[in-house]
């Protein structure tokens, strides 16, 4: 028996889905709109490994490598990390995933409705 049950509020409310959804549809816009270049050069590092050991982890640069393949940078977003092959087409496989549950969820509550 579990401790903590959780339920998914996108399974249980119709406004949450919608939410969801639109979230999820607007999400990648917004990243086009702003500067591929917005995370470089912050100054501000919050990865343990480099805050303490100034050691790069393998998902240092992935935020900057992800905004510059966004972007259509591959140059550049190799640059940060060369993870980012890999990562970024998983990142768009689970997008349509959850883009794809929300909407026969959608589906779902439509049906129920009637």
């Amino acid at each position: 028996m579990a401790l903590i049950s959780f339920v998914n509020p996108a399974t249980k409310y119709r406004w949450f889905n919608l939410i969801w959804m639109i979230a999820l549809l607007v999400f990648p816009i917004l990243l086009w709109l702003m500067s591929p270049d917005y995370f470089d050069n912050t100054g501000l590092e919050i990865c343990p490994s480099r805050v303490f050991f100034k050691i790069d982890c393998p998902g240092c640069g992935m935020t900057r490598a992800t905004m510059h393949m966004h972007h259509f940078e591959w140059q550049d977003a190799i640059y940060y990390n060369y993870g980012i092959v890999v990562i970024y087409p998983l990142l768009i496989i689970v997008w349509f995933w959850w883009l794809r549950k929300a909407w026969a969820r959608h589906k779902s509550f439509a049906t129920k409705s009637n």
